[in-house]
């Protein structure tokens, strides 16, 4: 999934023009993706809990590419 800039953040089509969201099923294969992207990559947000996912981080690769990675959890909508 690819999304724009969130609403507290300002809009700067050369440093946050939007990012990119993986959504994994488990805290390892989240970690794995984040090992992955994290090889010259600034971290934005630590990998860690949050309050809507037991996973969450952000950061920006070395190609300058913005992405959130998280776990899914199961929305019960009643």
């Amino acid at each position: 999934m690819a999304y724009d800039v969130r609403g507290n953040q300002t809009c700067d089509a050369g440093d946050r023009a939007f990012f990119v969201s993986v959504r994994g099923g488990d805290a390892d294969e989240i970690t794995t993706y984040w090992k992955g992207l994290c090889d010259g990559a600034t971290v934005i947000e630590d990998l860690g809990p949050a309050g809507r996912t037991p996973l969450y981080g952000m950061l920006r690769d070395r190609f300058g590419v913005t992405w959130v990675l998280d776990v899914a959890v199961e929305h019960n909508a009643g």
